[in-house]
């Protein structure tokens, strides 16, 4: 396994998704070179590369494109994914950049995620290193079409599903977040730098604030998450995880829409479990 179709690169975010992408590819008898983010990854990773010589794991702060692509040429990596979120507020704010990363920020026309994301691809394609989709390696969690818990959508929450790709079509042309929550027809929030969870969770707090006998939205909140009509599929991938639904039952949403074949749903069963016990309605599209 010393040639580079042989290996894998994995650029490592946060959660579990790198350790999901991480089974998937030794699964496939690639040895994975992995690329950790001291701000971001999980300290577990280590002890995966502990228990297996086919995995080898390089620390590195998020500024350090230079020190990326060394590691991955020492290695013989040509290709390379990234897996697990690197948090919007971390890409803006934390970093100190190497001289590599800071010609890039300087030349880029807009400072989004997608763009700054797409300019790091093209940066190692020049270096001979082709970064490939994370669900190459994940199709099995990919959310199939149809209703996926017990429950399916009411009529008000078909209509508020419907409102919601509206809006979120509407909104990805700005590059902002894959989340909206409607109430009765009415965009409650709209994700930005905070993440999927913590937009429901204001969502939830505004309902809280807005509830009492003169309000005429429904405090019952429908959750759409849709990946952009351009979506670039080789990095920010939209997920549901077990937090999701937790976090959805806590601030009283319930029904969540998501887009089938374009969206991955981290442990499928415990999440549809977590929906059924809070009454949840789970829809692909």
């Amino acid at each position: 396994m010393s040639t580079g179709q042989h290996k894998l690169g994995l650029i490592a975010g946060n959660g579990r998704f790198p350790f999901l992408l991480l089974d998937a590819a030794r699964a496939e008898g690639l040895s994975v070179v992995v690329a950790a983010i001291r701000e971001e990854t999980d300290p577990e990773i280590d002890a995966r590369a502990a228990a297996d010589p086919a995995i080898c794991v390089h620390w590195l702060s998020l500024g350090e494109l230079s020190r990326l692509i060394d590691i991955f040429r020492t290695a013989g990596i040509t290709r390379a994914v990234m897996a697990g979120q690197v948090k919007h507020t971390q890409i803006f704010s934390s970093i100190r950049p190497d001289w590599r990363l800071a010609k890039l920020l300087l030349n880029l026309r807009t400072r989004n995620t997608d763009m700054l994301l797409g300019a790091v691809a093209k940066v190692l394609a020049d270096e001979g290193i082709e970064l490939v989709s994370s669900t190459q390696y994940l199709e099995p969690l990919l959310a199939r079409r149809g209703v996926l818990a017990q429950r399916a959508p009411s009529e008000e929450e078909l209509k508020d599903i419907a409102y919601g790709r509206t809006v979120a079509r509407g909104l990805a042309s700005f590059d902002l977040g894959q989340t909206v929550v409607i109430a009765a027809q009415a965009c409650v929030a709209v994700e930005a730098m905070e993440g999927t969870d913590a937009t429901i969770e204001r969502a939830g707090a505004l309902m809280r604030r807005l509830d009492g006998p003169a309000s005429t939205l429904s405090r019952s909140l429908t959750v759409v998450k849709l990946a952009k009509p351009a979506q670039d599929m080789r990095f920010d991938v939209p997920v549901i995880g077990l937090a999701t639904i937790e976090t959805m039952a806590r601030a009283g949403a319930t029904c969540l829409a998501v887009e089938a074949g374009r969206t991955l749903l981290f442990d499928a069963a415990a999440i549809v479990n977590a929906a059924d016990r809070a009454g949840i309605a789970l829809v692909a599209e």
